[in-house]
């Protein structure tokens, strides 16, 4: 099933995507759905920012061939850094280049968890009981910044650098799925989420030892090797295997 948050003339609902339609739920994903018996045809509505999580959870380091590239070897344990909320932005719309603050700002394509209740210190072999689904993600960097302040909260959390959509698969198996990123229509990164060092089940056990989780954030799993710079004017995609693709312009910060 896939879960999507959308707007029309008359506000924003969630809704499920069933081939060309959306079929609007009341209230939000999370338990039991509700259905208006309101459908749209999915061409009239604008997909958003398929949950708007209270915290975004990431994940460095996690393919070991992205380790080489940055310059390390794969970290032992998983490598946590979040990202703001106020940086989730949804399908369709421009990542901001701060072009008077950073001069590399690159792309990260990833495979997100979303969160569907609240838990922690969940056990690896329950991690599923607590996802409510998957959905593609771009952990968009200012690299130069990322390497002069030593620690990567200013990087990793400008307004718009946490694309996420185009909706919430429920369904998908995140254990070996094929994960790509294309700029301008030019494949830059292909890998499979087999490759992950910490897998999925991992992540959550790991994240959730440490805080609570709440209905609708989300882990970002980590971005395989090939990551690269933006320009402003291209069009980045990131697809996901059984998933779908996220595609966002890169637009001059005012």
């Amino acid at each position: 099933m896939r879960i999507a948050r959308f707007s029309t003339d008359d506000g924003m609902s969630f809704g499920v995507v069933e081939e060309d339609t959306v079929a609007a739920i009341a209230a939000h994903p999370f338990g039991d759905l509700t259905f208006t018996g309101q459908r749209f045809p999915l061409p009239d509505v604008r997909l958003l920012a398929p949950i708007l999580p209270s915290k975004v959870i990431a994940i460095g380091k996690n393919y070991a061939a992205h380790a080489e590239e940055m310059g390390g070897e794969a970290p032992a344990e998983p490598m946590l850094f979040s990202k703001p909320s106020t940086a989730v932005i949804g399908p369709g719309e421009a990542v901001t280049y701060p072009q008077k603050l950073s001069e590399r700002v690159d792309f990260e394509g990833e495979l997100a968890v979303v969160i569907g209740r609240m838990c922690r210190e969940v056990p690896a072999s329950r991690a599923t009981d607590v996802i409510l689904g998957y959905t593609c993600a771009n952990d968009v960097t200012a690299r130069d910044l990322q390497a002069k302040d030593g620690q990567w909260t200013r990087a990793k959390g400008f307004d718009t650098f946490c694309p996420l959509g185009p909706w919430i698969e429920t369904d998908a198996d995140p254990g070996d799925l094929a994960i790509s990123t294309a700029v301008n229509g030019e494949v830059r990164q292909d890998a499979r989420t087999s490759q992950l060092m910490h897998g999925v089940p991992t992540l959550v056990e790991y994240v959730s030892q440490v805080m609570t989780l709440l209905p609708g954030d989300v882990i970002l799993t980590g971005t395989p090797a090939g990551v690269g710079p933006l320009e402003v004017g291209d069009e980045v995609t990131v697809t996901v295997e059984n998933i779908g693709s996220l595609s966002n312009r890169v637009i001059a910060r005012d």
